[in-house]
């Protein structure tokens, strides 16, 4: 797992709200034990404003921040629509433009 792999392997930054701390962390453990993510970041205490059925909803929620590889997130969101209470799960990815080598080797070590 050396350098060269992880300047062809892209990583990414994966952001998911779920409707409470328990749902949230129960998605997290599923991505982190089928190793589609390397690590999850449950935030409890979420406030959302967005638009749903043609009005503004204010709920509480919380989210989910894992660390993967781009190759994966296909399934990984796949899953997540598979779990997830919502109809319309938020599943995003954001690139990382630069991490330290520790930190990108493990994250490609830890997931498939």
């Amino acid at each position: 797992m050396g350098r060269e792999k992880n300047i062809m392997e892209k990583l990414i930054i994966v952001y998911i709200t779920a409707s409470n701390k328990r749902e949230a962390k129960k998605i997290g453990k599923k991505l982190v034990e089928a190793r589609l993510a390397a690590c999850a970041n449950v935030f409890d205490g979420v406030s959302s404003l967005y638009w749903w059925e043609d009005k503004i909803q204010n709920d509480a929620e919380a989210a989910v921040i894992l660390k993967t590889r781009e190759s994966l997130f296909e399934e990984l969101s796949a899953t997540v629509k598979e779990i997830h209470s919502y109809s319309c799960p938020c599943v995003v990815a954001m690139p990382i433009t630069n991490a330290s080598k520790d930190y990108a080797d493990w994250v490609i070590k830890e997931t498939r």
